[in-house]
């Protein structure tokens, strides 16, 4: 698919950019620190402030802000240190907790979260001899945050988590994956099945859709992106599953009030605190760091962008090595018997493991039953 098939993501409509597409540094510089002005210039739309953001660029120009460090001191339950890698020339976060050498477990959250989501399991599985990791996906958590929306697309974010895992230097992996960090990492499975020893499917699929079908029949995405504080959150929408997440699509672009805490504040069956709640928009202290929370629903058009997945998904059909299915009940889609059913009931190493789904947990499974859940996957692995 070309960019043309998310029109709010074409930088020639400037009434289109929501979010700044790039700022020149008063010195003109680029990633390589140089005075001379590499990096082209553009303006602000209107109406977008940096909040007192310090705008960066990659060496190839690709406008980015970070998330200032005091934003994440002192946060409920998460007194974990941050690890940093490199990848595409932005800087990737990560919780990298127990042993160096342990069994790798490696978490990838989905949208709008962060590996704080992650936080209930990451102790119980490092106490346990496995060296957790809790990756933040570009643009989400402590990792950069680019400014274009047209920065981001799923196969995009399925070479940065490639690059993580080169990077880092990650081999024999159990992948826990949940929300899109499903969808973005089930693809890493199949590109790369010799990396990984085992997969947890919890709340999230591999969609497989032949590159020729255009994913807009499906779903809507606003021709123009213009701040609405009128469209509402999709709390409990009884409508086709294309129409609800084509409302959900609509709010996260254009409600300029959306932050995750709200969505959390709906979704968690758990108990949650404002203080956990607030952790959750930690990472975004002002509109201009959004551009990923906001574009990721939308990217669900370009999930069959080429190669699709049809070649991923033929790994698993052949896939003989462990694969767990978790679910959350209360999530009546991801969460749903027929969605877990896609690689319970057709994936060979799936054949025989203790799969699970929790009546009373939701589509944020991770924080309605994260202790739980550890204590599952740490008895599935020594087994």
């Amino acid at each position: 698919m070309t960019q043309r098939l998310l029109v709010f993501h074409s930088c020639r409509h400037t009434g289109m950019r929501f979010l700044l597409l790039a700022l020149l540094a008063l010195a003109g510089a680029c990633g390589d620190g140089s005075t001379e002005p590499r990096c082209p210039a553009a303006e602000l739309p209107p109406g977008v402030d940096l909040a007192g953001a310090t705008i960066r660029y990659t060496d190839d120009c690709v406008p980015f802000v970070r998330t200032p460090d005091e934003r994440f001191a002192n946060l409920p339950d998460f007194p974990f240190e941050p690890h940093y890698a490199e990848v595409d020339g932005l800087r990737m976060h990560y919780v990298d907790e127990g042993p160096r050498d342990g069994p790798v477990v490696l978490m990838l959250h989905g949208q709008p979260t962060w590996s704080y989501l992650y936080r209930k399991m990451i102790p119980s599985l490092a106490a346990a001899g496995f060296r957790a990791i809790a990756v933040d996906h570009v643009g989400m958590g402590r990792s950069d945050k680019p400014l274009a929306l047209d920065t981001y697309r799923y196969l995009r974010h399925v070479e940065w988590i490639k690059e993580f895992m080169d990077v880092v230097g990650l081999e024999d992996v159990t992948l826990f994956c949940q929300d899109w960090g499903g969808l973005i990492g089930l693809r890493v499975v199949g590109d790369r099945p010799e990396r990984f020893a085992r997969v947890v499917v919890a709340n999230t699929q591999l969609p497989v859709v032949p590159a020729a079908f255009d994913m807009r029949t499906l779903f809507t995405i606003p021709d123009t992106i213009v701040p609405d504080p009128t469209v509402p959150i999709q709390a409990d929408c009884q409508e086709s599953r294309p129409v609800c997440f084509s409302r959900w699509i609509r709010y996260a672009l254009l409600n300029p009030d959306f932050r995750p805490s709200l969505v959390m504040r709906v979704a968690v069956e758990a108990e949650i605190s404002d203080a956990e709640l607030a952790a959750y928009d930690a990472p975004f202290p002002a509109h201009v760091y959004m551009a990923a929370p906001r574009t990721f629903p939308s990217l669900v058009v370009t999930v069959n962008e080429e190669p699709d997945n049809l070649a991923a998904r033929a790994v698993f059909d052949a896939w003989e090595k462990p694969l767990l299915t978790i679910a959350g009940r209360l999530d009546k889609n991801l969460g749903s018997d027929a969605t877990q059913g896609q690689m319970r009931d057709t994936v060979p190493g799936a054949v025989g493991q203790p799969h699970h789904a929790y009546p009373d947990a939701g589509h944020f499974l991770q924080e309605d039953k994260g202790a739980d859940i550890a204590r599952r996957l740490i008895e599935w692995m020594r087994d």
